[in-house]
Order: structure tokens, then sequence, then C-alpha cells
């Protein structure tokens, strides 16, 4: 059982098919489960709710970004030290849980993300090019070797959510988050996760967020790091 002041958050767009039974799985190591529902139709928000998390709504789907930045305001106005980020699709195992937070106790450390990259075999292969493109870019930026810059389970520090100024609303926002966390002068940690994939149907679009995470990189590329 998790003893820290931690919450899990969860941001969903038709997912209720998967939140019943992965909620009560996250809440046995993190009893406080916060998910955004972004504009769902399908339940989402009741199986949410049924399944003891506490739900935020958003009227209609404006993309991932948007969905994280919204339960960033809840955690930071909540006073948790830290928020678990994990998709509602399943592709995220709780038993990987440990790991992360194991990794966010060492020194420095802002951000402990997954890496899916050394077990490729299920992955689609326009996400694998994707993802190792993306990757190769973020890493370069960043000095140092982030192998899987796009994967969405991770743990943030709160002081990064604090200090970072974020405004992406799609999946630029992964990236987003890593470039604010290094200019602060966090440390980011990956840890190897489980490669997971079922028949979900992945909101990515290679062509749009490609376009995206080009254009977060020319409105944060030109900076240097600042002491906290």
């Amino acid at each position: 059982m998790n003893q820290r002041n931690i919450a899990a958050l969860i941001p969903a767009f038709n997912e209720a098919k998967n939140l019943g039974s992965l909620i009560p799985e996250i809440q046995k190591q993190i009893p406080d489960v916060v998910v955004v529902d972004d504009g769902s139709t399908d339940g989402t928000a009741e199986i949410s709710k049924g399944a003891g998390a506490h739900l935020l709504r958003h009227p209609k789907n404006y993309g991932k970004g948007m969905a994280l930045r919204t339960g960033f305001q809840y955690v930071l106005e909540k006073g948790y030290e830290g928020c678990l980020v994990l998709d509602g699709d399943g592709q995220h195992s709780p038993q990987d849980i440990p790991s992360f937070l194991r990794e966010s106790l060492a020194p420095e450390v802002g951000v402990v993300i997954g890496n899916r990259m050394q077990e490729t075999a299920t992955m689609p292969l326009i996400r694998l090019w994707t993802n190792r493109f993306m990757s190769l870019i973020v890493s370069k930026l960043l000095k140092e070797d982030v192998p899987d810059s796009q994967c969405g389970f991770r743990y943030i520090l709160s002081e990064v959510l604090r200090v970072s100024d974020l405004s992406a609303f799609r999946y630029d926002i992964d990236s987003e988050i890593l470039i604010e966390a290094k200019r602060h002068g966090f440390r980011i940690v990956s840890v190897p996760i489980q490669t997971i994939y079922r028949d979900q149907k992945s909101g990515i679009r290679p062509l749009r967020d490609t376009y995206f995470f080009l254009r977060l990189l020319l409105k944060k590329g030109k900076w240097s790091k600042r002491e906290r």
C-alpha cells in the first residue's frame, strides 16, 4: 500500500470499458485516483465514480494535453507531492507502479518515465517509428537519453508542475513536461515497463501530432537551464 501523498491521474476519453477494472487495481497501491473525463459519451464518468475515483469533467473533448493540465491543477490545489499518470485504455499495467514510486525517491528526480523500447515486437510499426523519431529529438534537446519520451506512463513531482509553463493541448504535452522539468534543473529517469497492446484505437495521429511536436520544439527549443 502506498503511504505517500500521491494521486494517480488518468486522462480519459471514452474508456468506460477499461476503467471499471483498472481503477480498483491502481487503488491497491495508490488509493487516490483522479479521472479527467475529456468529453466522453460512453459512460466513462459514471464508471469512474462507481469505482471510487474522483471525477473531473470537460464539457467536450479538448485533447489529452488539456485533460492533463486540468488534472495537474487539481493535484496542486489538493497539495499532493506528486502524481502518477496512466492512460485509461489498459495499456499501462498497475504492476509497474512500484518501479515509478521507488525511482521517484532519488535525489533531484522530477519525472520518472516508462520505457517500452526494450519490448517493441507488439508495438504498431507507425507508432514505433514516430516514437523513436520524437525520442531522438527530445534526447538531443535535453542532452540526455530519454528512450521513450512519448510514453504517457510517468510520475511527475508536484514541484515540476508548479514551476512549469504548460500550454499544449494534445499529445505534445508529453514532450513539454520533459522540457520544462529539464529547464528547471530536475532529473529525468526512465524505468522499463510492460508493453501492452490489445485492440485499442490510438488517439495518436502521426502526421498531426508530429506537426504539433515540431511546433512545440520551435517554441520551447531555445532555453537555458534555470535554477529552482
